[in-house]
C-alpha cells in the first residue's frame, strides 16, 4: 500500500450516489487506485476544487474501484452540483494516528474511558472522530461525543467479558 503522506490529484465527475442521501460520490480513477495498491478503504485528507480539506475514506466498491463520498456540507462550501467536473487532491493519512478533539478527550477522561477508546481499532476511532467533527450544531456534537464515550465503555465491557471466559 502507498505510504502515508503521499499526495495525489485527479479529475472526475460528481455523481448522485444514493437518492435522498446527503452525499454524492466521486469515482477515483483506476490509475490512482493502482498507485494506492489496495482494494481496501484508504483514509485520506481530501480537497475538492481547492476548498477546505476534509478527512474521508476512499471506500472500495468492488472490482478494484474506489469512491469518495462527498457530503452536502462540502458540496455547498465548494459550490458543487451533481454532474460537475471536479479537481480532487488527496493526501494519504496514517490510519493508526487519530487526533482526538479536546472535548472528546475531556469527556472520555471524565468517564474513565480514555484508555478504552484508545484500545478501539483505528477504523472505529477515526469513524467516531469524523462523526464528531462533521456536525455543525453544538448539541449534535455533544450527542456524538456521548456516543463515542459509550462506544469506549462497550469496548471495556467486551474486554471484561473475554477475561471472564
Amino acid at each position: 500500500m502507498i505510504k502515508t503522506g503521499k499526495s495525489l490529484s485527479f479529475q472526475s465527475k460528481l455523481e448522485n450516489w444514493a437518492e435522498g442521501m446527503d452525499y454524492c460520490a466521486i469515482a477515483v480513477p483506476s490509475k490512482v487506485t493502482k498507485i494506492l495498491g489496495t482494494k481496501k478503504a484508504v483514509l485520506v485528507m481530501a480537497s475538492i476544487n481547492g476548498c477546505e480539506p476534509f478527512q474521508v475514506s476512499l471506500f472500495p466498491a468492488g472490482e478494484g474501484k474506489h469512491f469518495i463520498r462527498v457530503r452536502a456540507k462540502v458540496r455547498k462550501q465548494a459550490g458543487l452540483q451533481e454532474g460537475d467536473r471536479v479537481k480532487v487532491q488527496i493526501t494519504v493519512l496514517d490510519r493508526d494516528k487519530v487526533d482526538l478533539p479536546d472535548d472528546l478527550v475531556s469527556a472520555l477522561k471524565a468517564e474513565g474511558a480514555l484508555s478504552d477508546f484508545n484500545a478501539l481499532t483505528p477504523g472505529k476511532k477515526n469513524y467516531a472522530v469524523r462523526k464528531i467533527n462533521d456536525v455543525s450544531k453544538p448539541e449534535t456534537r455533544k450527542k456524538r461525543i456521548a456516543e463515542a464515550v459509550e462506544l469506549a465503555q462497550q469496548e471495556a465491557e467486551k474486554k471484561l467479558n473475554r477475561k471472564k471466559r
